[in-house]
């Protein structure tokens, strides 16, 4: 029997993205990452109904050279050992790398799902970006977007829901279950 998953983007979901001009970042170390306050009990509801947690996350700073690798696998270490998910996947290339793991592109969920064997119709993705909502129903999840208003473009596929916090796409999920 197949098995349910929330995907997780990073930045912006799990802990805060780092805000400049309306545009969202990444924290540039381990002592900069700080989660976001509700994420100990979302999560918590989220595995209560079952769901595996998969976080998908684009890290294009170490392909540019601004970010080492080691730095964001120890975040990632960091956010495993306080959170409880069931599995990381990131891509560390640039839109110019045409990679298939880069966001947009569903490379990382449908990695995800093929390691834990999850049915991607009964899945959700939650996220801050368009790039993490296009990359959602293009593997063929329910997309959240976290919409905190960021001066970009927005997702060329309407989310199942819009929301303004970690919290409330919990709740939205949840009650799919009511």
């Amino acid at each position: 029997m197949k098995r349910r998953a929330v995907f997780l983007d990073r930045d912006g979901v799990l802990n805060e993205a780092i805000v400049r001009n309306g545009r969202p970042y990444p924290p540039e170390s381990l002592a900069d990452l700080r989660l976001v306050l509700s994420v100990h009990k979302d999560l918590a509801i989220l595995k209560q109904l079952g769901y595996l947690l998969l976080v998908v996350t684009n890290q294009p700073d170490v392909a540019t050279g601004k970010t080492r690798r080691a730095t964001v696998e120890e975040m990632h270490s960091y956010l495993q050992t306080q959170l409880p998910l069931d599995g990381v996947y990131s891509c560390y290339h640039q839109d110019n790398d045409l990679c298939e793991c880069r966001k947009p592109k569903p490379g990382m969920l449908l990695q995800g799902a093929a390691d834990h064997d999850v049915d991607l119709e009964s899945s959700f993705m939650i996220g801050d970006r368009w790039r993490d909502i296009d990359a959602g129903a293009a593997a063929g999840c329910r997309t959240l977007l976290i919409d905190y208003g960021y001066s970009e473009r927005s997702s060329s596929v309407e989310p199942w829901a819009r929301v303004s916090s970690l919290s409330e796409a919990t709740s939205r999920i949840a009650a799919c279950h009511a």
